[in-house]
């Protein structure tokens, strides 16, 4: 036997016969596939395949993850938002997954605008709302087809929006409705024009974009429309973003017990707690010194039913996000993210809110 050619623990060349059995490959001059460890037998080798599972290797260190695995609300009593596994910490984020010198910065200047354009020019305050309305439609529409290839007459949906809110300025209730089923006959039409397959998953989700975003947001214009209006929407968003506030820094502190872990982790029922009892103290206040002919027992009540309504909101907000395998709407704005991102609790509170001020006070 030639030991110059004989593997250390394998067969001689052309002997038959080889580590991995009477059937394994007999290469002279090569051992067989077995015998890994012995580079000169074993010539070059590709590199070894992953023997991480699709879904470990896709949560490698230092990777930004394609599809989020949890929806995280800046806003929310979410403490357990933050960077991807491994990834370099951003020294601005704190515990809670906000870049926090944004947020306040944004969150400042939002409130501004609004209350500049609330009290000066009712009108103006308006167009601000459109504004919003549409860019919130353009993002849902937006995720709809980039996620799951939904089609939906984007621009018609925009327009839709601004002349709903028109509408219900101008007409009240009536008007608003009258332009939700138009804009709802105007979709099932509009889809004629592709093939007939997914026909319904289209045309729905478009009627809903309609209903969710701009109609939802007439009632906003309904309570502007009221002749202390303005005091009427600064009450709406106060009770809205103190639910907002209280969930988040109650939760953020004392939040042990989750209120819907499939949704949203990092919610918790403390956080709830504190979110409803901020939001009833901010109701109170409000009705019994900025509403004409209002009380602090209404204020209560309206301060707890939009912290519940918001709450609601936000886990909607969330299911959707879940559902597309995003975080965020989008970018528009720092430290917050989109404006659908903003508006998720204030649209389900909108006609809570329209409803209670016109049992208490009148419309």
């Amino acid at each position: 036997m030639n030991h110059a050619t004989t593997p250390p623990g394998g067969a001689a060349p052309g002997s038959g016969t080889s580590p991995q059995g009477p059937d394994g490959p007999d290469q002279p001059g090569r051992p067989a596939a077995g015998v890994a460890a012995y580079a000169p037998w074993a010539g070059p080798q590709p590199p070894a395949p992953s023997a991480l599972p699709t879904d470990l290797a896709e949560h490698r260190p230092g990777q930004e993850n394609a599809v989020a695995p949890t929806d995280h609300h800046p806003s929310s009593d979410d403490p357990s938002d933050g960077n991807p596994p491994g990834a370099a910490a951003q020294p601005a984020k704190p515990r809670g997954g906000r870049n926090l010198p944004a947020a306040i910065g944004v969150g400042v200047g939002l409130g501004a605008v609004i209350v500049a354009s609330l009290f000066f020019v009712k009108a103006l305050f308006l167009v601000v709302v459109m504004a919003a309305v549409g860019i919130g439609v353009r993002e849902l529409t937006s995720r709809l087809a980039e996620r799951k290839d939904i089609r939906t007459p984007q621009a018609g949906l925009a327009v839709a929006g601004v002349a709903m809110l028109a509408a219900a300025y101008a007409l009240g209730t009536e008007g608003s409705a009258a332009v939700l089923a138009l804009t709802a006959l105007g979709v099932l039409v509009w889809r004629m024009k592709e093939p007939p397959p997914d026909y319904l998953r289209d045309v729905t989700a478009g009627i809903f974009t309609a209903f969710y975003v701009p109609f939802l947001a007439t009632f906003v214009a309904l309570m502007l429309d009221a002749d202390d209006g303005p005091w009427r929407v600064l009450l709406f968003l106060m009770v809205t973003v103190c639910s907002d506030t209280g969930a988040y820094a109650v939760g953020f502190r004392f939040g042990r017990t989750k209120l819907a872990p499939r949704i949203s982790p990092g919610k918790t029922r403390e956080g709830l707690a504190g979110g409803i009892a901020l939001s009833m103290l901010a109701g109170a206040l409000g009705m019994q010194f900025l509403i004409e002919g209002g009380a602090w027992w209404q204020g209560l009540v309206l301060g707890a039913c939009a912290a519940v309504t918001a709450t609601l909101g936000d886990l909607v907000e969330s299911m959707i996000k879940r559902d597309l395998g995003i975080k965020d709407m989008g970018t528009l704005l720092p430290g917050h993210g989109g404006i659908m991102d903003r508006l998720d609790s204030l649209l389900p509170t909108a006609p809570v809110t329209w409803l209670l001020f016109t049992a208490f006070v009148g419309a």
